[in-house]
């Protein structure tokens, strides 16, 4: 069994859901080289995450901003933790619903995404942030 891993980073220029498939694959060419194994992706932030969808249709990822946004809304007067802007806490609760990691699997040098299914990175600031994703392969080499 072979493991490799690398840090990706990716810069947003604001709030949104932000396809990363093609980065991710240009970052970590190492993938090419494994007949069998996983990718596993880690994002090492609590106020942005990562998912799963679809990738023709860029209104796929406007819908779903405009989803998180009416139900997960800024300026609530229930929030305690409100010092680093009125879209932190809504970004934190964002992110736990989302989730911080993905699992996909590798098999002759090619992540086993579905046809219509791309790697999002879910920014849920306002403000341009440098994201940092640790990327993980385990696997048996080609």
């Amino acid at each position: 069994m072979n493991f490799e891993q690398t840090e990706i980073q990716i810069t947003t220029k604001n709030k949104g859901f932000y396809l990363i498939t093609p980065l991710i694959e240009e970052q970590f060419k190492q993938i090419n080289n494994y007949k069998i194994g996983l990718l596993h992706l880690f994002i090492k932030h609590t106020s942005a995450s990562l998912t799963i969808n679809e990738n023709a249709d860029p209104t796929v990822r406007e819908d779903l901003q405009s989803y998180f946004d009416k139900y997960v809304p800024e300026n609530e007067p229930y929030y305690k933790h409100t010092f680093e802007g009125s879209d932190d806490m809504p970004a934190h609760i964002k992110s736990t619903i989302i989730g911080s990691n993905l699992t996909i699997p590798i098999s002759n040098g090619k992540l086993q995404l579905g046809t219509w299914q791309g790697i999002y990175l879910c920014e849920h600031r306002k403000s341009p942030h440098r994201r940092k994703i640790i990327a993980t392969i385990n696997g048996e080499k080609l």
